[in-house]
């Protein structure tokens, strides 16, 4: 598992090199800006937080005189819109200069707006994986990586599974067609264990082409349960 600097150069689309041969791209997606705003930058809740402080300090402001005045109000409500418009901007920056792929081999997350990373991580590598699916159409797919590895949270935010920060999960955050997109991950995760497991008991690893069952040696069981959001 490594990390790699800057996409300028990029060999295609969110890969930092051409694929080696027997490798091919199954998914590729990026988060929606609007979702990833609500739900990792908490526009949403900060909005009506702001407003419900405008609110009290028209109130408190009305009842210190009867002759008083916009201005201060007019000061809150300036701050609070370059507030929310800065971070929307962030949200909107970070969407588009995230992009996630899925290979036959690994999950790639090519991440960051001021620093840029690469993350390769291979499927053999990844533990479970879990789907939370929202009522907007949104989804979070978050990678439990094994023990063994580890992220730093930092380097992964907003890309990162909420709340989680002893062992970060990476997280293909807010995209759309999250449930095919779990689909593909699982039967890929399947596909590459079943092979590993074929290995290592000397026998011929399954062919890509044929789709391996899912207690084909694997070491571990990849979940894919879609949640709904309350």
């Amino acid at each position: 598992m490594k990390a790699t600097h800057e996409h300028e150069f990029e060999a295609q689309p969110g890969l930092p090199e051409k694929l080696p041969k027997g490798e091919h791209i199954l998914w590729q997606g990026a988060p929606h800006w609007w979702a990833l705003g609500v739900h990792a930058f908490h526009l949403q809740s900060l909005g009506i937080y702001f407003a419900l402080m405008l609110a009290l300090q028209a109130s408190f402001l009305s009842g210190q005189s009867e002759d008083w005045s916009l201005r201060p109000l007019l000061i809150t409500g300036t701050l609070i819109a370059l507030t929310l418009c800065a971070l929307a901007a962030w949200a909107w920056m970070s969407a588009s200069t995230s992009l996630y792929t899925i290979t036959n081999k690994r999950v790639v997350m090519r991440v960051g707006v001021v620093f840029s990373f690469t993350f390769n991580l291979p499927l053999h590598q990844i533990e479970s994986a879990q789907e939370l699916h929202r009522k907007d159409a949104s989804s979070d797919i978050s990678l439990t990586l094994k023990k063994s590895d580890r992220i730093s949270w930092l380097h992964l935010w907003p890309h990162a599974r909420p709340w989680v920060l002893h062992h970060p999960e990476p997280t293909l955050r807010c995209i759309h067609e999250g449930t095919q997109c779990a689909q593909i991950l699982r039967s890929a995760w399947e596909r590459v264990n079943a092979q590993a497991a074929a290995s290592a008991f000397g026998g011929t690893p399954a062919s890509e082409s044929q789709p391996s069952h899912p207690s084909a040696g694997a070491a571990c069981e990849l979940k894919a349960s879609l949640m709904e959001s309350a």
